[in-house]
């Protein structure tokens, strides 16, 4: 079997954004784009030596379309770039908490991940590529920067003529040697089997499926994304659940003709289930695209990221995993504060990091942090190095596990928040986003908010009411890293009030046409009887606030957010 050394020529668009590169399919379909994004990904690790003797490369992904094609292009380059091995999940399916957790277990040299994540797929929709680290973790900025700039000067890449590889059926193929290099082998294995296994280490399952066997009712909607499979083994055969608790698990290249991102706008089928009123099921979730994101819901009842992520916090000590407490917590800069509130009365210390899963992994590596998450359907823990959808879910179903063992009466999700808001106040929040705004337009909005910054300060912005709102400070936000030095700069706009509220601007890195635009707004409210008000009525006058600084509407000519969360 012969290397190949193919002549191309550099795209200038393979900058990674805060996932990896991701395009449209067709971007992605060009000859050689996809070849010299890997073999940009190989030169990087191969600029300070040659891979290591037996490197093993672990690759998969959430089942979109082009990731067969990209799976055995890939392998044909590892092969011709020094691996030893491919771990290659059954079927091209891995979740990304799943491939984290391979890299550590099995100490791999790192993985690629083939995924957009919760962006559409199929022939018209999106397709991703990311580089993770061998501590299971993304490739942190200095890395992907690397890579970025191998990919603009990239003039051929290496690809070995392996035939087409088996991926559906478990098993071993071996190559023979290719230019001396030794033995090739790939290496199909279970997608699921070790995921599941180390869910059952973490969380009490005998107190989940008696919660589960006592006639409590939950929903799972995988989204037709990769979490079906993963779904099945742990919540029908592990836990006992019926097989109606699951819905849309049968993973998809179109994910179903859907939006696999599990939010109150492309969930729709599983909100319309959970807000049933007194027929609905007592738990429902919903997973995203690759399986790190996750939607908690209860009865009627939705849970926002950030307010899972501290009652999360507040509840560790009920799960087995976490049983003798936490190390710390971390959220990202657009998160709300309500995390930060049970890190102070547990006297843990809380990290804020710019958005971007990457940024916690110093922070658990060095042991700072247990817990970490962001606003934007991500939760995790130190277990892996990528947020966990289904890690969340069954956090939750084990909570709920136990504190109903202890109680006579049912404890339901909206009395857990409740009673989390009692005890800490309620961080009222909400994020709006504004997709596929043209490029020019995003990015006048940021520079005009900017423009702004000197006079911002002690402006006070009335409301239709008595209340006002003064501008203590803004800034964009830059984030030095406590654990390696590094320093991350324009990582969105504050704009901060005297009183504690705050809205955030920021430009996503997770779409692929045009700018999505995202505004965080979050006020803290103390007063427990005003805990049930709907979040947007009550961040009505900082969403106003908000228009009337950026004047969005009018630079964009867009009149409503595409999402409200």
């Amino acid at each position: 079997m012969q290397i190949q050394t193919i002549q191309t020529n550099a795209f200038d668009d393979q900058k990674p954004g805060t996932s990896g590169l991701r395009k449209k399919v067709k971007v992605f379909q060009q000859p050689h784009y996809l070849e010299n994004f890997v073999q940009s990904i190989f030169d990087t690790l191969l600029e300070n030596g040659e891979v290591p003797a037996g490197a093993t490369l672990t690759l998969g992904g959430d089942g979109r379309y082009y990731n067969r094609h990209a799976i055995q292009t890939i392998i044909q380059m590892a092969a011709a770039n020094g691996f030893a091995r491919v771990m290659v999940g059954q079927a091209g399916i891995l979740s990304t908490p799943a491939v984290s957790h391979l890299i550590r277990k099995y100490q791999t040299f790192g993985g690629m991940i083939l995924s957009a994540s919760h962006n559409q797929g199929g022939v018209h929709g999106d397709f991703g590529i990311k580089y993770n680290i061998s501590n299971g973790g993304p490739a942190p900025e200095k890395i992907t920067d690397t890579i970025f700039a191998k990919s603009k000067v990239i003039t051929q890449y290496k690809i070995a003529n392996l035939p087409a590889v088996d991926i559906d059926h478990l098993g071993e193929t071996d190559f023979g040697g290719m230019n001396g290099t030794g033995k090739f082998t790939v290496q199909v294995i279970n997608a699921v089997q070790d995921y599941a296994d180390l869910m059952q280490t973490l969380f009490d399952f005998s107190a989940i499926k008696q919660l589960l066997a006592s006639g409590f009712k939950m929903k799972f909607d995988a989204m037709h994304a990769v979490t079906g499979p993963y779904a099945r083994e742990i919540f029908i055969n592990r836990l006992g659940a019926p097989t109606a608790s699951l819905m849309n698990c049968e993973p998809s290249e179109d994910f179903g003709g859907g939006h696999p991102d599990p939010n109150l706008t492309y969930a729709e089928d599983l909100v319309r289930i959970m807000f049933a009123g007194d027929s609905a099921p007592d738990f429902g979730a919903a997973s995203d695209g690759d399986g790190d994101r996750n939607m908690i819901l209860g009865k009627n009842f939705f849970v926002t990221p950030s307010d899972s992520l501290a009652v999360l916090a507040a509840n560790a000590t009920l799960v087995p995993a976490y049983a003798g407490g936490i190390a710390g917590v971390a959220r990202s800069m657009p998160t709300s504060a309500a995390v930060d509130r049970v890190a102070a009365q547990l006297n843990i210390p809380c990290f804020e990091t710019p958005t971007g899963w990457k940024f916690f992994g110093n922070l658990m590596d060095a042991g700072k942090v247990t817990l970490c998450g962001e606003e934007s359907f991500g939760t995790s823990s130190s277990h892996v190095r990528e947020k966990d959808g289904l890690w969340a879910v069954l956090f939750w179903l084990n909570i709920l596990a136990q504190k109903n063992k202890t109680n006579s009466t049912p404890i339901s999700v909206a009395q857990i928040l409740k009673s989390h808001w009692l005890a800490y106040g309620r961080n009222v929040y909400s994020r709006h986003d504004y997709e596929a705004i043209p490029t020019d337009a995003a990015n006048g909005v940021i520079q005009h908010i900017k423009a702004q910054f000197d006079r911002l300060p002690n402006q006070t912005f009335a409301s239709h009411t008595d209340k006002s709102y003064m501008v203590k400070t803004c800034d964009d936000f830059s984030y030095h890293d406590s654990v390696d030095g590094s320093v991350s700069h324009n990582q969105g706009i504050r704009i901060l009030f005297d009183d504690g509220s705050r809205i955030v601007f920021r430009l996503s890195g997770t779409g692929t046409e045009g700018a999505t635009l995202r505004i965080y707004l979050e006020a803290f409210e103390p007063d427990s009887t005003k805990h049930d008000v709907d979040a947007q009525i009550a961040l009505a006058e900082m969403i106003q606030i908000a228009l009337q600084i950026s004047q969005l509407k009018e630079r964009t000519r867009r009149t409503e957010p595409t999402v409200i969360t």
